[in-house]
């Protein structure tokens, strides 16, 4: 059957969807640029003619990812009503326990980020975007009296230090932290940082055995 032809555009976008699948899939260290090419059909030739080298594809599948992420982020963060309800929805989403997806391909990254600068120089671009579009809600909602915070910038690096920090436990030990405590812990940090009460999820909670 005859392929039909894309456009540089949307061949992009089909070799970084498969990618990501692949990373998902294999790991970043494993994953080859054979592996993206037989999952759509396609030569080795044309992903590299497309991206130069792995290093490039993996970056690049990355970025891709996290930017779809990121337009849902600001979706949530651009609704009009207040800016307590935009960030308690925004850091449900994001939080391991929510339904953000990928975290296994970001923890693969940050572990990959480690010899690879390019990869590095993605992930922290793409992490300074998420604690910049936090941080300025926060400033809306401390402007508009609605909580208080002296440094919204310092508390949305520690949002997203403590998500990340439960994110990987979560995902490398499976059933270790139950579900419910991972999700009042959330609401528990959220509120410390906007000087607010925490509002109640669960029942109290003991420590685990």
């Amino acid at each position: 059957m005859t392929r039909v032809r894309l456009s540089v555009a949307e061949r992009r976008g089909e070799l970084l969807r498969a990618a990501v699948e692949q990373i998902e899939a294999r790991g970043v260290a494993a994953v080859r640029i054979a592996d993206v090419a037989a999952a759509l059909g396609v030569s080795n030739a044309l992903v590299l003619y497309h991206f130069a080298s792995k290093e490039r594809l993996v970056a690049a599948a990355f970025r891709h990812a996290a930017e779809a992420d990121l337009a849902h982020l600001r979706k949530l963060l651009g609704r009009r009503t207040s800016a307590l309800r935009r960030l308690r929805s925004a850091v449900r989403w994001y939080a391991p326990t929510g339904q953000a997806k990928g975290w296994r391909l970001w923890i693969e990254g940050w572990a990959a980020s480690l010899r690879e600068p390019a990869l590095r120089e993605v992930t922290q671009d793409l992490d300074r975007q998420w604690r910049a579009a936090l941080a300025e809600v926060i400033a809306e909602g401390v402007a508009a009296g609605e909580f208080h915070c002296p440094d919204p910038q310092a508390t949305a690096l520690r949002l997203t230090a403590f998500l990340d920090g439960l994110a990987v436990r979560l995902t490398s030990y499976p059933g270790a932290i139950p579900r419910a405590w991972a999700q009042q812990w959330t609401e528990d940090a959220l509120a410390r940082e906007l000087g607010l009460e925490p509002a109640p999820l669960t029942p109290p909670m003991s420590n685990p055995a």
